[in-house]
């Protein structure tokens, strides 16, 4: 490898090293979250009753206070976010997760339309190759007898 190759790879791996070090410095885990901050992640997470539109957290209807002011209240009693979200899941159902659970049903509305994208981009993907290393149709010479009949048929009309 000579000197002016090597060159043209340094921006790349400046690049890759600032890339890489952005990254830890986002994904780095903070410390812990104040109770506030709980409370305001979990509004962020259930949907409001009434509008179902908006997160907890921004809608301004009785019922949304309400749930914030309750949300609130548990994170102060120190019940953890998993037993909220499931006592929220328990008294009005999946529909006021605004993320689906992961696993389940929730994967299987969220995976299958991924699914079947990246099936159908395969299968066109497929499509598309045999369709190019496919050999042209050549004529045989019962369809060229068949043309210049019909040709003939058309001069003489």
């Amino acid at each position: 490898m000579s000197a002016g190759s090597r060159r043209g790879w340094i921006p790349w791996i400046l690049l890759g090293v600032l890339v890489v070090g952005v990254l830890a410095w986002a994904l780095w885990p903070s410390g812990g979250q104040s109770d506030a901050e709980r409370a305001r992640s979990l509004a962020h997470e259930l949907r409001c009753p009434d509008c179902e539109s908006l997160s907890a957290a921004d809608s301004q209807t009785a019922s949304a206070r309400a749930i914030r002011r309750d949300l609130h209240e548990r994170v102060a009693e120190g019940q953890s976010d998993a037993t909220i979200r499931r006592a929220y899941v328990d008294r009005y159902g999946e529909s006021i997760l605004l993320k689906p659970e992961q696993g389940g049903l929730g994967f299987l509305v969220w995976g299958l339309p991924v699914l079947l994208l990246v099936a159908g981009a395969g299968a066109l993907l497929v499509a598309f190759r045999r369709w190019r290393s496919a050999e042209p149709l050549q004529p045989t010479d019962d369809d060229e007898a068949l043309v210049r009949e019909m040709r003939t048929g058309e001069q003489a009309s």
